[in-house]
């Protein structure tokens, strides 16, 4: 009963402060978000009624099938934006761009920490310096989508953008791999070229070719049913199963296999719509059935969101710089990729801005990172303490600024996502169509 009510409460509360967020002219993401900090532990939370909202993190936690499931039906629409017949058009301008803004935005981020890291080395230590950048890296397709969704947005800027934000998480996961385990070599004082070079390359690798084939065995059980709701049902079953195996973890001969259901679920979603003829329209229908989904993944989402971190001083220091360095890798990485490519003066201009949403994937990276703490060798304790107490820090560190960053990206990013779409003159002033003028119109036909 308690966890039904607190879903209840979730969509409800979220769908009110929607038609808020609406009069003041902001995404329904940001609305979604703040629903989650409001149910959330740290404000109707606290008055510890269960169901009544989230008690608690753990509490939050326990929804965390949720939000996994619902980033996989993400994926698998943005995988619908990967259509052969559209990729010869800006296949190659999206693979530079999407590799360019990742790698600058990386660079950038190190070198501004790394400087910060010998101005305050007690505070910021070197091995989370190097791992931020990796983290900057990554971009949140959920709210990029949602809010091309709800807009209705067409034109240049949204052509690229999505298969940009694809990439986006390929290329940030080799990164994150890299520069972990840089982080790790200098923490322990070994350098693992497994983990540094061949792990990453192998998750992407597995995580496409996984996609590959459930995206051909998904399109051949298709084609044995012609019932709308059947091939529906088909399309859920074939993202839960690519999503449940995507958890899978094991090791052979000392080498960490994983997935990343994020690019195998867009594979699936690649392959399905490239080879299947109706997959148009049961997308469509596909993405009216997740609507109530994905505004339960947000308001989770926001309430997942780490208020405490603004208690402490250096973290929102650190945090601010993490942003502005983010922020200028960002636009100018893709400002000067766009150029490079010749690409339409709106992408040149505004496609930056829409890249800076940040949160799952980065999220999932700082909670990899946490174990970084780990790895500090015990002799450093009697060699050097104050050593040992500052690399001990971390994956906390990490965690911390990412969590900070979050909470401002997710709650700035959609509004200047659709800022610039609007910009580009790809959001029509009435926004997304109403429900109702529709099916007066429909009415009006007949």
């Amino acid at each position: 009963m308690e966890i039904l009510l607190a879903l209840a409460i979730a969509l409800f509360v979220g769908l009110m402060l929607s038609r808020l967020a609406k009069l003041a002219q902001l995404p329904a993401v940001t609305a979604y978000l703040i629903t989650g900090i409001l149910i959330g532990p740290y404000v109707l939370g606290q008055l510890g009624v269960p169901g009544l909202g989230f008690t608690s993190m753990e509490n939050v936690h326990s929804f965390a099938i949720i939000s996994d499931v619902a980033l996989g039906f993400i994926a698998f629409s943005i995988g619908n934006e990967f259509r052969m017949t559209e990729l010869r058009q800006i296949g190659k301008q999206a693979t530079i761009i999407g590799i360019f803004q990742a790698v600058f935005t990386t660079l950038l981020v190190d070198a501004g920490l790394i400087g910060l890291h010998f101005l305050m080395p007690k505070i910021l230590p070197l091995p989370a310096a190097i791992v931020l950048g990796a983290v900057a890296s990554a971009t949140a397709p959920a709210a990029t989508l949602m809010v091309v969704r709800q807009y209705k947005a067409k034109g240049p800027v949204t052509k690229i953008l999505l298969p940009i934000v694809a990439l986006d998480d390929a290329v940030g996961l080799v990164l994150f791999a890299i520069s972990f385990g840089v982080a790790k070599a200098l923490i322990s004082g070994r350098v693992d070229v497994l983990s540094v070079i061949v792990e990453p390359i192998l998750e992407v690798v597995l995580s496409l070719l996984l996609g590959f084939v459930m995206g051909l065995l998904f399109t051949y059980c298709e084609r044995f049913f012609f019932s709308r709701s059947k091939r529906l049902s088909m399309s859920v079953a074939f993202v839960l199963v690519t999503v449940a195996i995507s958890m899978m973890k094991f090791e052979i001969a000392g080498i960490h296999i994983g997935f990343s259901s994020l690019l195998s679920c867009m594979m699936l979603g690649t392959v399905f719509c490239n080879i299947c003829d109706f997959s148009e329209g049961l997308m469509d229908r596909l993405d009216r059935w997740t609507g109530p989904m994905f505004i339960l993944f947000f308001v989770i989402s926001g309430a997942e969101l780490e208020l405490s971190v603004f208690t402490n001083w250096a973290i929102v220091v650190i945090g601010v710089l993490y942003i502005l360095f983010r922020s200028l890798g960002k636009y100018f990485g893709a400002t000067i990729s766009a150029k490079a490519t010749k690409c339409d003066p709106n992408i040149t201009k505004y496609l930056g801005i829409t890249l800076l949403p940040q949160a799952g994937v980065a999220l999932g990276m700082a909670l990899k990172a946490k174990t970084l703490g780990d790895l500090v060798p015990l002799e450093l304790l009697a060699t050097d303490p104050e050593k040992y107490k500052i690399l001990l820090t971390c994956g906390t560190v990490v965690s911390n600024i990412t969590l900070f960053a979050v909470l401002v990206y997710e709650l700035v990013g959609p509004l200047l996502t659709k800022i610039a779409l609007q910009k580009a003159g790809e959001i029509q002033p009435e926004g997304a169509t109403n429900a109702r003028v529709e099916d007066k119109n429909k009415k009006a036909a007949q």
